[in-house]
């Protein structure tokens, strides 16, 4: 004869059918694997996009052109006559982030979504990159490389994991500046120098290994652009003053740096389910789903919705100014292969939390197999120097 007891408790773990399904839904999640290919198609997504979100508009991109440039004039203009120490810091987080906002329209040029005029693109890229001392061609090509390879441990351009033989070969010193910040926030300079360990070549050299030789010729405008900024820059100094540049326009240029190495890293790390892969386990799909979209609270519009990440990834054709909405069209295709972002206050404080927390445990991938997932170094970091990451995330 049951107690009364026994009977509770069978009836506590009875449960309903929407429980059932509740609790069946939630056990399906935990054994999802991310790096298992996908039960659709790259022309399913393609097919749920609206046939509007592919059509480029020059007037409404030369638009965009139009206002940051005004605004970045506007805030330099201001800070000058202010010429103020309560407002030298509010104007280098506004105007670097605008110098950010001015790369990603030159990006767009780049990718050919700011309009369908090649020669278009290659002014209004050249002008806005030149101006934030990125040589446009070069950067382009590799970044087409980059998307072409995005997923692909060993093609991958930017931002791609080193293997661990890589890693364990590396200077103590370096993995220190690799893993600790400000050092990653600070590091585009240097890409466009040097590339990432493992890779050769520059940006700025028309034989390096970055391009063909039917590119050079492009190389050698590019840099010759980013050289006549440069001496701008020389010039201006002494006419105005070392100091007066630094304030109007160096201090601007790093915050923008860190801007695009913030916004470019978050779009390949932090979430442990990101696969990388090798050999015939990638495709250009299932690289491109290892991206991860971003929300960037009312800083959003400002660099024209480039935290929309994952159909740009997949289809850089598009305007940025469609890629909310295609977004939003192509999610029942992608299904638990998009990963929601997390939804941004006024200021996107909450990734940098993020970023740390990655920073601490996205280190190495292994030399072997062809789907692997980032490892940590439990070396590189002890708990106690984290600790104020940790609390972060909480």
């Amino acid at each position: 004869m049951q107690t009364q007891t026994q009977t509770q408790q069978q009836m506590s773990t009875r449960r309903r059918p929407d429980q059932e399904a509740a609790a069946k839904a939630t056990e399906d999640s935990q054994f999802f694997d991310a790096g298992k290919p996908p039960p659709f198609r790259i022309g399913d997504i393609r097919a749920a996009i609206p046939t509007h979100c592919w059509v480029k508009s020059p007037m409404r991109s030369l638009s965009f052109v139009v206002r940051d440039v005004a605004v970045v004039a506007a805030l330099a203009v201001a800070a000058a006559a202010l010429d103020s120490w309560a407002v030298w810091p509010l104007y280098w987080a506004a105007q670097g982030t605008m110098f950010w906002a001015l790369f990603v329209l030159g990006h767009d040029c780049g990718h050919g979504s700011f309009s369908d005029s090649a020669t278009l693109n290659s002014v209004v890229g050249h002008l806005l990159h030149s101006f934030i001392l990125v040589p446009y061609h070069g950067w382009r090509i590799s970044h087409r490389t980059h998307h072409q390879n995005h997923g692909h441990i060993e093609r991958d351009e930017s931002w791609h994991p080193i293997t661990e033989k890589v890693y364990r070969e590396l200077e103590p010193r370096t993995k220190k500046l690799r893993f600790t910040p400000p050092f990653p926030l600070l590091a585009f300079p240097a890409y466009l120098l040097y590339r990432s360990p493992g890779k050769n070549g520059s940006h700025f050299h028309p034989s390096s290994d970055l391009f063909s030789p039917k590119e050079h010729g492009d190389v050698v405008v590019s840099t010759t652009c980013w050289c006549i900024m440069l001496a701008s820059l020389l010039g201006m100094a002494c006419v105005f003053g070392p100091l007066q540049v630094l304030k109007i326009y160096a201090i601007p240029y790093l915050v923008f740096v860190m801007w695009l190495d913030l916004v470019t890293y978050l779009h390949h790390h932090g979430h442990q389910d990101l696969p990388w892969y090798r050999g015939e386990e990638w495709s250009y799909l299932r690289g491109g789903l290892t991206t991860v979209d971003r929300d960037y609270g009312w800083i959003n519009k400002i660099h024209h919705d480039i935290g929309t990440h994952v159909i740009h990834h997949l289809f850089p054709q598009i305007p940025h100014y469609h890629l909310v909405e295609a977004t939003k069209a192509a999610r029942p295709v992608l299904g638990r292969y998009y990963r929601e972002p997390e939804k941004s206050g006024p200021l996107p404080l909450h990734l940098f939390g993020v970023l740390l927390r990655s920073l601490r445990m996205d280190h190495f991938v292994s030399d072997h197999g062809d789907v692997v997932y980032y490892q940590t170094d439990p070396t590189l970091n002890t708990a106690g120097n984290w600790a104020e990451i940790d609390k972060l995330k909480k």
